[in-house]
C-alpha cells in the first residue's frame, strides 16, 4: 500500500502543482491506464488464440476484468466532473 507521505509520479505531481482539479487528474491517468490494459487484453487474446491454453484463458480473463473495472472509473468521473460543473454555472 502506497503510503500517504510519498510523491506522486513527477508527471502527476506536476498537474497537482499546477493546479489542476483532481476529478481531471484522474480522468486522464484512467485514460492511460485504459490504453495500458488494452493493449494487454490485445496480448493475451493473441496468446490464448495461438496456444489454447487454460492459463492463457486466464489471463485474458483478466484484462477483460481490468478493462471493464477502469471503464466504470472513468465513466464515474467522467460523470463527476460534468455534476461539477453543473453546480458551478448554477450558482454562477
Amino acid at each position: 500500500m502506497r503510503d500517504i507521505n510519498t510523491v506522486f509520479h513527477p508527471r502527476l505531481q506536476k498537474l497537482v502543482d499546477m493546479g489542476e482539479p483532481g476529478t481531471d487528474i484522474l480522468h486522464g491517468e484512467l485514460k492511460n491506464l485504459m490504453l495500458e490494459a488494452e493493449t494487454q487484453l490485445l496480448i493475451a487474446q493473441k496468446t490464448e488464440d495461438e496456444s489454447g491454453e487454460a492459463m492463457d484463458s486466464m489471463e485474458r480473463t483478466y484484462w477483460e476484468g481490468q478493462m471493464d473495472a477502469l471503464t466504470e472509473c472513468y465513466v464515474l468521473t467522467y460523470n463527476l466532473t460534468l455534476a461539477i460543473n453543473e453546480r458551478i454555472t448554477a450558482r454562477g
